[in-house]
């Protein structure tokens, strides 16, 4: 149990043998002996493991039945600045704490316009709707298919896309700019992958 258990949660989160090996200071032959049942990891690193992978230690070992937390689908990046194509691609799954997964995508962030709160390679949790408050982190496409992670503020017939980050100007949309607007969804929480 806990040889299946493992490589659904490595794969889900779309790491290499190799990968996880070099976070936990094994060799990729230990993890996959782990995966295969044939050996098994010192208490120490299932505890370890189990806290990287955001489950108990008694889940990991086959001792529940679900995970704590559903599993959602990471499908692809968005671009923390600007001229960034949407470009969705399957890159597995993570751990969130919601009600319904499928309500819900993770997306890599790129770049750096959203620092020093928001930095490149984290996960943004993006709740799917349609619309966005002002002052609202959202994911908003507009244009030729750009895409961005930007606070939203509306402001009688403009939005204005900010970033954190004060080496960048905020985006103005306006008139026929404004018609190409899509609303992704809001950001509710970003994590940082290590």
């Amino acid at each position: 149990m806990f040889s299946d258990r493992l490589k659904s949660l490595r794969t889900a989160e779309s790491l290499t043998q190799a990968e996880l090996a070099a976070r936990f200071r094994v060799t990729q032959q230990a993890v996959a002996r782990w995966e295969r049942g044939s050996a098994s990891p010192e208490p120490g690193i299932v505890a370890k493991l189990a806290a990287f992978f955001r489950v108990s230690a008694d889940y990991l070992l086959g001792g529940e039945d679900t995970p704590p937390f559903p599993l959602v689908k990471i499908i692809g990046a968005v671009k923390a600045g600007y001229d960034g194509f949407a470009v969705e691609e399957a890159l597995g799954r993570s751990p969130a704490d919601v009600r319904d997964a499928e309500g819900y995508r993770y997306l890599l962030v790129r770049g750096d316009s959203m620092e020093p709160y928001i930095r490149e390679g984290d996960l943004a949790l993006v709740h799917l709707q349609p619309t966005l408050n002002n002052g609202d982190l959202g994911v908003i496409l507009y244009g030729d298919g750009e895409a961005t992670l930007k606070r939203y503020r509306r402001m009688g017939d403009t939005v204005r896309l900010e970033p954190f980050n004060r080496a960048y100007d905020a985006v103005e949309l306006a008139g026929e700019d404004l018609a190409g607007l899509r609303i992704f969804g809001k950001v509710v929480e970003t994590k940082t992958r290590w």
